[in-house]
């Protein structure tokens, strides 16, 4: 069987001359690689031994070569190694729906060790056209809609033809209650209505997600461990947000019902708002460049992202 093996591996890879002799025997035992050159001591070979010189030839031609930190610099071929440098750097790929390690603090910035954020939903791709949508969808789903004017059938005024129909030579009227008299009706004018359009749930979602990854991206989503304050003085809030760089409006998220002290701590500063996390929402996030959420707040958003959608 080896012998057969041998034969057709000869075959496909050529002749012994083309490969070099070997003999475990001899003295002066070698593999020449170049095709053509014949070592001097020739010898007839048996099938065991053109089965180790088959192998010894394959295992040469098909290996690569392993650097260690141990090989010297002459072992690996220098064409071969990229010449380009690379920097050890910390930023990374945004949208890669990668889990994010982030740091959590406190109103005294001390230490309370680290949180992963879920990258399907703190690292989603940023799309301007669904947060555009979303904020649409919000803003008029607010607007009262309470706008009203008079038809000519609601006007206050008298009903009598004005004069008769000929003979004035002035314009026919047939009531003083017309949108072109002064204190008239008002035509095509507005009425109260609902502003409100449908849009779908997910697309919601995926506009809070998207805010949320947006304000991840640049580094203004602060996690902290609670947002419990010791005292209900304004300037225990203004203190903290004077050491915060570039930021003009801060929005405090925490997960269940607010603290009555962080409420009244916050409620004479125009720059400060606190919501709950069940209603935090794209446009809040949007008005404001510095988002800190709690342990809680953070938990809650990312379980209600993972909630399917009931249809």
């Amino acid at each position: 069987m080896t012998a057969l093996v041998s034969k057709r591996l000869l075959r496909s890879f050529g002749s012994l001359h083309s490969l070099g002799r070997y003999c475990p025997n001899s003295a002066n035992a070698g593999f020449s690689r170049s095709h053509g050159s014949i070592l001097s001591r020739e010898r007839p070979l048996s099938a065991e031994c053109s089965g180790l010189l088959l192998a010894r030839s394959m295992i040469q031609q098909f290996s690569t070569s392993t650097i260690n930190p141990s090989s010297a610099e002459s072992s690996f071929p220098s064409d071969l190694l990229s010449k380009k440098a690379i920097a050890a750097s910390a930023e990374r790929t945004i949208g890669r729906c990668q889990d994010l390690l982030i740091p959590v603090t406190n109103f005294h910035n001390e230490d309370k060790g680290f949180m992963v954020l879920a990258g399907d939903v703190f690292d989603l791709p940023i799309r301007k056209d669904i947060i555009h949508r979303v904020v649409r969808w919000q803003l008029a789903k607010r607007q009262q809609g309470t706008h009203s004017t008079k038809t000519i059938s609601e006007v206050s005024g008298t009903g009598r033809k004005p004069w008769q129909q000929k003979g004035t030579g002035r314009a026919r009227h047939g009531s003083l209650r017309g949108p072109q008299f002064r204190g008239g009706a008002t035509m095509h004018g507005p009425k109260p209505r609902s502003h409100a359009f449908k849009l779908n749930k997910k697309v919601r979602r995926l506009g809070l997600m998207i805010a949320l990854s947006a304000r991840a991206a640049e580094g203004k989503l602060r996690v902290f461990d609670d947002l419990n304050v010791p005292t209900h003085k304004t300037k225990y809030i203004v203190n903290y947000f004077n050491q915060l760089e570039g930021t003009k409006k801060l929005l405090l998220v925490d997960g269940g019902p607010i603290d009555e002290k962080l409420k009244l701590a916050t409620q004479n500063l125009h720059y400060v708002n606190v919501l709950p996390s069940i209603g935090l929402n794209v446009y809040s996030i949007l008005l404001h460049d510095t988002l800190v959420m709690s342990r809680d707040a953070v938990n809650r958003i990312v379980e209600r992202m993972h909630t399917p959608i009931n249809r």
